[in-house]
């Protein structure tokens, strides 16, 4: 990649994408391998958030674990994802071939879900937890390249939204089945956790028939050495820029289990403890879609800060508002904030990065924003253990702050 078209490429990450006078916008000028990614995503995230939801409470109440240790776990989990993504986007890039990795990312972590009702004691859910995270990070970053393989560049931000719109709506609709399934089975977690099983294997089935690989370009060679460091170089400073600000992004959003135990603190009984996050996703799908539209039209700049802003609003309601309506409304705010940052900076990777990288370029993208997610963790945890919610949650404010700074910087 020649030091001119790395320069092209981060270029377009400054600004909203073009497009022709007549390019189509809109839900139905989106590919359908999107839409059935997006499907993909949902089924998989109901599977997913009905263990999830339940699971820090199950590790807290039932075995007995610490807040810190529920904080490491998360954070080692997601840790273990990201490390993967590097290498299966390298070699997407080197194989061409991102849906059969999608396929084997999804159908890993389909399978691992039978072990969390069969487990016996925290030692088995650690495992299923992380090898659940490898599947998560064998697909992730071919999965999201292929976004872009099959997208037009002027829907790159509206084909983001609409894939984190259809995987949110799986994220609230896995913990709503939580709570119902734990009020008719009187909290036996067992249960749910195997009816969680059934959405993960129709996920992979929907991968496998509906989604769509273009074939590579006559002519185009495969990268040889995606994580050489010539490749690296490659991918432009305007991408690295965008991976700098994500992972100082990623210091002030620590894993959504700590929403969960902020309500626990509160008193929230297990069965309704789910509800934090049908609060938090319902809003983030809410607004995903829009705010990745309005980011093709008129730049990802402008809303990345809308949605700085809405975090630096959560952390301090969070932190300081009293009540279940401050709980609330905390939970909400941080919900629509993953709405407006979660689509658009996949599109800023896309946009940046060279498309025979693009798998590299997302698979370095979670890595190092997922080790800043292991360390905000585990201060999230430490904090929370030492000084109680509120220092967990100003701390988050306090990162936001340093974003916004990072983002006014990077804009000048």
């Amino acid at each position: 990649m020649k030091a001119a078209e790395a320069s092209k490429a981060s270029a377009s990450s400054a600004a909203p994408a073009s497009a022709s006078p007549s390019a189509a916008r809109g839900l139905r000028a989106i590919p359908g391998s999107v839409w059935a990614l997006g499907f993909v995503s949902m089924l998989m995230d109901i599977s997913s958030e009905m263990i999830h939801a339940l699971l820090p409470i199950y590790m807290v109440t039932v075995l007995g674990t610490s807040v810190l240790a529920v904080g490491i776990i998360e954070g080692v989990a997601e840790a273990t994802a990201s490390v993967t993504k590097v290498f299966s986007g390298a070699l997407s890039d080197r194989l061409g071939k991102r849906k059969l990795l999608a396929i084997a990312g999804y159908g890993l972590a389909a399978l691992t879900k039978p072990v969390f009702p069969l487990a016996s004691g925290l030692e088995w859910l650690i495992g299923a937890r992380f090898v659940d995270r490898v599947g998560k990070g064998i697909r992730g970053a071919p999965r999201d390249a292929l976004v872009a393989d099959v997208t037009p560049p002027a829907l790159r931000g509206a084909a983001y939204g609409l894939r984190q719109t259809l995987d949110t709506i799986g994220a609230f609709m896995g913990p709503l089945l939580a709570i119902a399934l734990m009020w008719l089975t009187a909290s036996h977690f067992q249960t749910v956790f195997w009816l969680a099983v059934v959405p993960a294997f129709l996920a992979v089935g929907v991968l496998v028939v509906f989604v769509r690989e273009p074939h590579r370009p006559e002519g185009a060679r495969a990268v040889r050495a995606p994580l050489s460091r010539r490749a690296l170089a490659g991918l432009g400073p305007g991408y690295w820029s965008v991976v700098g600000l994500a992972m100082l992004f990623t210091l002030a959003r620590f894993s959504e289990a700590f929403l969960i135990l902020r309500a626990q603190a509160m008193g929230l009984p297990a069965v309704w403890a789910p509800g934090v996050l049908v609060v938090m996703a319902l809003a983030f799908s809410l607004c995903a879609y829009p705010a990745g539209a309005l980011s093709d039209r008129f730049g990802r700049t402008g809303v990345l800060v809308a949605g700085l802003m809405l975090l630096l609003a959560a952390d301090l309601v969070l932190a300081l508002a009293p009540g279940w309506g401050g709980l609330a409304a905390g939970v909400l705010l941080w919900g629509l904030h993953m709405g407006f940052t979660q689509g658009v900076f996949a599109a800023l990777v896309a946009d940046s990065a060279p498309a025979a990288l693009r798998g590299t370029a997302f698979g370095m993208f979670h890595l190092m924003t997922g080790m800043a997610l292991l360390l905000a963790s585990v201060m999230a945890g430490a904090l929370w253990d030492a000084a109680g919610y509120q220092a967990t949650f100003l701390a988050g404010a306090g990162f936001t702050a340093a974003a916004l700074l990072g983002l006014w910087m990077l804009k000048r």
